[in-house]
């Protein structure tokens, strides 16, 4: 296991870019601990599966510096890395077993037979294959096979880190949740370092430890699933973690009052905005209070999703989303209130306040 050090690490795959626009890894600067569980979230083409290949070798960076431990391995080869990776789609030795399939990484590096078969009997236990040892796995659905790749990327108890592509799209949802709590629970007690890049929000927030969102090549933030809940630190982080994401209204503010459409919201702290930067003001649909107080809205749909419903409406001209309770009251003539609690501030995108950097 190692701490994994990227230090100011940019990447273009064209040849000598000039612009901030020609990379696809914007710089990038940030130790992942020894023994941590992280994920790698954001949409297609922003840079996680780059970052990703950068870790294991498959690519060099542009510029930069990759550290294992504090040891340069920018131009090692993935080989001598000591990592294992496990890619979107499943990659398996169709003619052998499953057990051989898991034991191959093993075998290949002289561990005694009596500890292989321990650790495959521990792993295909874990991975529900156990019924399935002897059997090729050529013979295996998509998502056994992709069991097997998982299998085989646990299966050593030395590496530096496990890294993990998107693992699990194929695999069925059932299987999904199965296996992330697996993984947490070996991680737990292992203590491997895990990088896991995903676009499911989901994943990521039940898998690791500290998710690293990124957005358009660059890290936006990095901290724990409740905090990029409760305090997103960038607009995007706010849109894209919760379902539905948070609610972005432009604002402008004197002091501790905040203008919406006209209408005045008391922030819980002042909050000064730069000069001619965008002032926005950010709130969770949590946070969103539907009732007789409040700012008169106006309710254009209504989605019961089982537990609560997801109320949309208008506020002036701006639309808003709120949850509520399954059984709670909509009023005729509804009107709208913010928690003061869940109320972020946002200058060009970026979080401001007090806590801007948490």
């Amino acid at each position: 296991m190692a701490s994994i050090q990227l230090d100011h690490i940019r990447h273009a795959y064209g040849a000598k870019p000039k612009s901030p626009s020609d990379y696809a890894l914007k710089e990038v600067h940030h130790t992942f601990d020894d023994g941590g569980a992280y994920a790698l979230l954001g949409p297609s083409g922003c840079g996680k599966t780059t970052l990703l290949n950068i870790i294991s070798g498959l690519l060099q960076p542009s510029e930069g510096r990759l550290l294992f431990d504090g040891r340069d391995v920018t131009h090692l080869a993935t080989e001598a890395r000591n990592i294992a990776q496990v890619f979107q789609f499943p990659v398996v030795y169709d003619t052998m077993t499953v057990f051989d399939n898991l034991a191959f990484p093993l075998r290949n590096r002289g561990v005694a037979e009596s500890e292989v078969r321990r650790r495959v009997s521990e792993i295909i236990d874990m991975i529900d294959l156990g019924a399935l040892a002897d059997s090729k796995a050529q013979r295996l659905t998509a998502d056994s096979k992709q069991k097997i790749a998982l299998g085989r990327g646990l299966v050593r108890s030395d590496v530096n880190a496990i890294l993990f592509d998107e693992p699990l799209t194929v695999i069925d949802p059932h299987m999904k949740w199965m296996l992330r709590s697996q993984l947490k629970h070996l991680h737990r007690r292992v203590g491997f370092t895990m990088v896991y890049v995903t676009h499911d929000q989901t994943e990521a927030l039940t898998f690791a430890d500290r998710v690293v969102v990124m957005y358009e090549g660059e890290i936006v933030q990095i901290g724990t699933p409740e905090e990029l809940f409760e305090r997103p630190r960038h607009t995007f982080v706010g849109y894209f973690i919760g379902s539905p994401g948070m609610n972005v209204l432009p604002i402008s503010i004197e002091g501790r009052t905040a203008r919406v459409d006209g209408m005045t919201v008391d922030l819980p702290v002042p909050v000064a905005i730069p000069p001619g930067a965008r002032a926005e003001l950010g709130i969770r649909p949590e946070f969103v209070r539907i009732g007789r107080e409040g700012f008169p809205a106006t309710v254009t749909k209504i989605e019961d999703i089982g537990r609560h419903r997801i109320v949309r409406a208008t506020l002036g001209g701006l639309e808003i989303a709120a949850i509520v309770p399954e059984d709670a009251e909509i009023p005729t003539d509804p009107r709208v209130s913010f928690e003061p609690r869940g109320i972020n501030v946002y200058a060009d995108s970026w979080r401001v306040g007090s806590e801007a950097g948490a």
